[in-house]
C-alpha cells in the first residue's frame, strides 16, 4: 500500500505539472492571436491617423502634417510585418492572403488617394473623397476577414484549454476516489494554478486594449505625471491623462475620469484617448472637441449608465496661452509662480448625460506657472475619520507640495495614500505641467 501511495502520488503530482505545461503553451498561443489581434487594430487606428493627416495637410499646407503622415506609414508597415509574421507562425494562411489584400490595398490607397493630396493639396478632393470610401470599405472587408480568422483560432484554443482542464478534472476525480484527501489537495492545487493562469491571461489582455497613459515632452515646459489605482492588484483604472503635440508649438492637454473602476472602466479609456486626438488634429477649440466627443460617446457606448467628466485643453508653449474647456471636471487648477492657488472653472455639463454646448475659456500662464490637473480621487480622498479633502483642501496639498512637476504629482499622490492609511476608494490620475517663458536669442551674439 505504501508503495502504491507513493506511485499514485508521483503520477498525481507528474499529471498535474504537464497540464500545467499544457495550458501555458495553450495560454502562449492565445497570447500571441491576441498581440496580433491589437496589432490589427493598431493599424487601422494608424489607417485612420494617416487620412487625418493628410487630409489636415490640404486643408492648412502645414509641413506637420506631412512629416506626421511620413511616420505612420513606416509605423504602420511595421506593424504590417510583425502581424504577417505571427499569423505565418501561427498558420493561419487564409488571415495572411486577407491581411495581404489589406496591405496592398492600403499601398493602392497611398499611390491614389495620398500621394496626389500632399503633392498637390489645393486639389478638388471632391473625387478623391469618394475613391477614397471605397478604398475604406475594400479595406474594412478584409480586416473582418483577418478579425474574423484571429477570433475563429481564438476560439480554437479556448476550446482546447478547455478540454484539457475537463480531462485533468476526470482525472482527478479518480485520484479523489482512491486516495481520499490527499487526492483532495493535490486537486485543489491543479484547480488554483489553473484558475491563476486564466486570470493572468484575462488581465493581460484587458490591459493590453486599455493603452497606458502617457505624457509627451514639450518645449518651454515641464511635465510629470502620477496614477494609483483603486483596485490593488490591477495598475488599471477608469482615469485617463494625456499630453499629444499637434503642432511645433501647440499641445493638447486632457485629463478624464470615466464612472465605474478596474478593467472595465480601464477599457473605454483607450476609446477616449485616441477620439480626443482624432478630433484635435480637426479642431483647435477645446469647447468644440468636448461638443464632437459628448455626441460620439453617446452613438458608441451602449451603456446608459456610464458618463465622463473631461477637461482639454490647448497650450500654446510659445505664448503660454492656454484655452480651455471643462466638462464637469472641477479637479483642474493653476499654481503660479507668487504661490496663489487658482481653481479653473466648470465649462459644461459631464459627457453622455445631455447634449449641451461647451464654453471654451481663455487662460494667460506665466513664467514658472504650474498647471495640474487631477481626477476626483484627489478632491473625494477620506482621511481615516471619513471626511473628504474637497477642493480647498486638494489647493492646499498642491500648495505645499514640491515645485518640480514630477515630484509634485508624486507627492500628491503619496499624500492621498497616507491619508486614507493606504485604502484608496477611488482611481488619482494627476498631470502637472509647469511653463517656462520661451528664451530670446540675441541677434547680435
Amino acid at each position: 500500500m505504501t508503495a502504491f501511495l507513493v506511485i499514485a502520488v508521483v503520477v498525481a503530482v507528474q499529471g498535474a505539472f504537464a497540464t500545467r505545461a499544457q495550458l501555458a503553451q495553450t495560454f502562449a498561443r492565445q497570447s500571441e492571436i491576441v498581440q496580433a489581434q491589437l496589432a490589427l487594430e493598431e493599424m487601422r487606428r494608424l489607417q485612420i491617423d494617416a487620412e487625418s493627416s493628410v487630409r489636415g495637410y490640404s486643408l492648412t499646407r502645414d509641413p506637420f502634417y506631412k512629416q506626421q503622415y511620413a511616420n505612420i506609414e513606416a509605423e504602420f508597415d511595421a506593424k504590417a510585418a510583425s502581424l504577417r509574421a505571427t499569423m505565418s507562425s501561427a498558420g493561419l494562411t487564409g488571415a495572411v492572403r486577407s491581411l495581404d489584400d489589406y496591405i496592398s490595398l492600403q499601398q493602392n490607397w497611398r499611390t491614389k488617394i495620398a500621394e496626389p493630396l500632399l503633392a498637390h493639396p489645393g486639389r478638388d478632393v471632391t473625387l478623391i473623397d469618394k475613391r477614397n470610401k471605397a478604398f475604406t470599405d475594400f479595406e474594412n472587408r478584409s480586416v473582418q476577414l483577418i478579425r474574423g480568422s484571429l477570433a475563429d483560432a481564438n476560439d480554437r484554443l479556448a476550446k482546447a484549454a478547455q478540454e484539457q482542464v475537463n480531462v485533468n478534472a476526470y482525472s482527478r476525480a479518480f485520484w479523489l476516489i482512491v486516495l481520499g484527501l490527499l487526492a483532495i489537495l493535490l486537486n485543489g492545487f491543479r484547480s488554483r494554478l489553473v484558475s491563476e493562469l486564466e486570470e493572468e491571461r484575462t488581465t493581460t489582455e484587458t490591459l493590453q486594449k486599455a493603452f497606458r497613459s502617457e505624457a509627451a515632452p514639450l518645449p518651454n515646459c515641464e511635465v510629470g505625471s502620477a496614477y494609483l489605482a483603486a483596485s490593488s492588484h490591477l495598475a488599471v483604472g477608469g482615469d485617463v491623462f494625456d499630453v499629444y503635440r499637434l503642432s511645433d508649438m501647440l499641445a493638447l492637454i486632457f485629463i478624464a475620469d470615466v464612472s465605474g473602476k478596474g478593467v472595465d472602466a480601464a477599457v473605454l479609456t483607450a476609446f477616449i484617448k485616441f477620439t480626443i486626438r482624432g478630433i484635435a488634429l480637426r479642431r483647435r477649440d477645446p469647447g468644440a472637441m468636448l461638443a464632437e466627443f459628448n455626441t460620439a460617446f453617446s452613438q458608441t457606448v451602449e451603456n446608459p449608465y456610464l458618463f465622463v467628466s473631461m477637461f482639454v485643453g490647448v497650450l500654446d508653449t510659445e505664448t503660454l496661452q492656454l484655452r480651455y474647456a471643462s466638462a464637469g471636471h472641477d479637479s483642474a487648477f493653476i499654481r503660479r509662480s507668487s504661490g496663489i492657488m487658482q481653481q479653473l472653472a466648470v465649462t459644461g455639463p459631464v459627457l453622455g448625460v445631455m447634449e449641451e454646448p461647451f464654453e471654451t475659456k481663455t487662460l494667460h500662464l506665466e513664467d514658472m506657472d504650474t498647471l495640474v490637473l487631477a481626477t476626483d480621487g484627489l478632491t473625494e480622498a477620506r482621511d481615516r475619520s471619513g471626511r473628504q479633502l474637497q477642493e480647498a483642501g486638494a489647493m492646499r496639498l498642491i500648495a505645499a507640495s514640491n515645485s518640480q512637476p514630477q515630484l509634485l504629482s508624486d507627492e500628491l499622490v503619496a499624500k492621498v495614500r497616507t491619508m486614507g492609511g493606504n485604502e484608496i476608494r477611488d482611481d488619482l490620475a494627476v498631470l502637472a505641467i509647469r511653463v517656462h517663458e520661451a528664451e530670446v536669442v540675441d541677434e547680435d551674439d
